[in-house]
């Protein structure tokens, strides 16, 4: 377990620590009230974006962690941030291309737009509480996340972006840049020892005997039993084409795509330290709503 932890780290740093970099200078220089700024007052257009931007982009909920919670730290609404959280981990350009040549062309178009109508679905959904307190703050204020909006660098009127430059900025920097980095070991290593002990233990034959056959409960029990699960975007491909195989329907197959993108145990408690009990309530809430809608209008189509 220590091993594959440690593989993990190192597998997702080349993404991870440009996010942090980018998170604690958006914070050092000033850029956090102008960035807060073009999210205000736009939300369709905002959410529409941070959907579009999500669906086409290799990040995941966890590696983009860093910039999403130095956002919300900086005061974007929660709105485009769940867009982009709910739609970034389900595909990419490289999942794409994969999921076309694992199961073909249907399911590759059809994954990426669940990815971008769940994103959309769920950052007009979660405007609808921009005005409630803890859709304002969703961050927690605790010594994880708490951090993170310690060091806002809004009090400074002017926009400087050579943080290196003055001896504030500096110290700025280098204090948010620790605070994302504390927060994201914490959240990932115990997310990847999750993995690894769901990929120790659990079998395609496993989930077949749950998921495997065309009921009418095929689509919720993918989102609810094949959901916490799953394991890899790339390695539950060939694990969907066997479930196939062995009698699952495209609809459940689909739902079983999606939702282990964002409802999966180890995604999740990547997010659960960063949020609020009522914000993370709903992430979970509009990801298993929209996953059985995937997983049904695909059915429908398909």
């Amino acid at each position: 377990m220590v091993t594959f932890v440690v593989s993990g780290l190192l597998g997702v740093a080349p993404i991870v620590i440009p996010g942090i970099i980018l998170a604690a200078w958006i914070i050092a220089s000033g850029a956090d009230s102008y960035v807060a700024h073009v999210f205000e007052g736009h939300t369709m257009r905002t959410v529409f974006a941070a959907s579009f931007i999500g669906a086409i982009t290799p990040v995941c909920g966890v590696t983009v962690l860093p910039l999403m919670a130095g956002l919300l730290a900086a005061g974007v609404p929660l709105a485009p941030i769940m867009a982009f959280w709910l739609s970034s981990p389900i595909t990419d350009p490289a999942m794409l291309a994969t999921t076309a040549a694992t199961l073909g062309i249907g399911f590759a178009v059809g994954k990426t737009l669940a990815a971008f109508c769940l994103g959309m679905f769920g950052g007009l959904v979660t405007s609808v509480f921009a005005n409630t307190e803890w859709s304002r703050n969703a961050l927690r204020n605790n010594g994880i996340a708490g951090g993170l909006a310690k060091e806002s660098c809004a009090a400074m009127v002017s926009f400087d972006p050579w943080v290196w430059k003055t001896d504030t900025r500096r110290r700025a920097f280098a204090r948010q840049f620790w605070a994302t980095a504390r927060l994201i070991m914490l959240c990932l290593v115990p997310a990847f020892a999750a993995e690894y002990a769901l990929n120790a233990t659990l079998t395609p034959d496993a989930l077949a005997r749950y998921v495997g056959e065309d009921q009418w409960w095929a689509i919720p029990a993918a989102v609810f039993v094949g959901a916490p699960a799953y394991i890899d975007g790339y390695a539950a491909l060939p694990l969907t084409r066997a479930l196939i195989e062995n009698g699952m329907s495209n609809g459940a197959a689909m739902a079983f795509l999606v939702s282990g993108g964002v409802v999966s145990i180890w995604g999740a408690m990547a997010i659960a330290p960063v949020l609020k009990l009522k914000p993370f309530l709903l992430y979970l809430a509009l990801a298993i709503i929209g996953s059985l809608g995937a997983g049904y209008v695909f059915e429908w189509v398909v």
